[in-house]
């Protein structure tokens, strides 16, 4: 069982994800370079935070345009499990692989915290570890975190329960508080905190290995491609 994770020109937290993986979860990671074409190999790919681009235009709109995009999305559409963490999340909406935009915080000043939130919903792939409106720590390092969707993707979202995180206190003015969100098939997360930053105790919470957890026994309980 083999897990990917790209790195973008930019990016800043794919060593970050490396080690909770390899170290924490003792699961076999690779770095795959944005130039790649292939994830054939693996069974989950993971899309690190950072500034992909410098983001010059915007978050991950340059980034969509990578090379590796276009595996992504068909290792997507094949069901494979997808997660996006921070402009990891914002390159999934550029990509058009979940619904809405990342726009910068309200306020506009860049957050660097710990967030207290909410599992909205404890029955996916990523999430099956913890309870259902279980509260956790994790930290949140962005500028442009602010989530927005239009009333009709709103109202899909939770009828569809696809609001999987939820800010307690929403500290950078995202629409319904929301963290994170899947996709209508449940296999690709976008989120904004990073839990990749809370596996062990000495980073202050252990509360993100929950996540990678979670998408360990998903991918344990069928039958993984090699």
């Amino acid at each position: 069982m083999k897990f990917a994770v790209i790195q973008f020109p930019g990016s800043n937290c794919d060593q970050d994800l490396m080690a909770a993986l390899r170290d924490v979860c003792q699961q076999d990671v690779q770095l795959i370079s944005y130039q790649s074409t292939d994830l054939s190999a693996f069974a989950a790919v993971l899309l690190p935070g950072g500034f992909s681009y410098g983001d010059y235009l915007r978050g991950g709109a340059i980034a969509r345009f990578a090379p590796i995009m276009g595996a992504v999305q068909q290792f997507a559409a094949g069901g494979g499990l997808v997660i996006g963490i921070c402009n990891g999340f914002q390159i999934l909406t550029e990509a058009g692989l979940l619904p809405g935009v990342l726009q910068r915080n309200q306020g506009a000043d860049f957050i660097c915290q710990s967030a207290a939130l909410t599992v909205a919903n404890a029955k996916t792939s990523f999430t099956s570890a913890y309870a259902d409106q279980q509260s956790i720590q994790l930290p949140i390092a962005h500028g442009e975190g602010n989530y927005y969707c239009d009333d009709a993707t709103l109202a899909q979202l939770k009828a569809e329960q696809r609001i999987v995180f939820t800010y307690q206190d929403n500290p950078n003015g995202s629409r319904a508080n929301i963290a994170g969100i899947t996709n209508q098939a449940g296999n690709v997360l976008g989120m904004m905190p990073h839990p990749e930053r809370a596996v062990e105790a000495l980073l202050g919470s252990e509360d993100g290995r929950g996540l990678f957890q979670s998408m360990i026994q998903t991918l344990t309980d069928k039958v993984v491609p090699v």
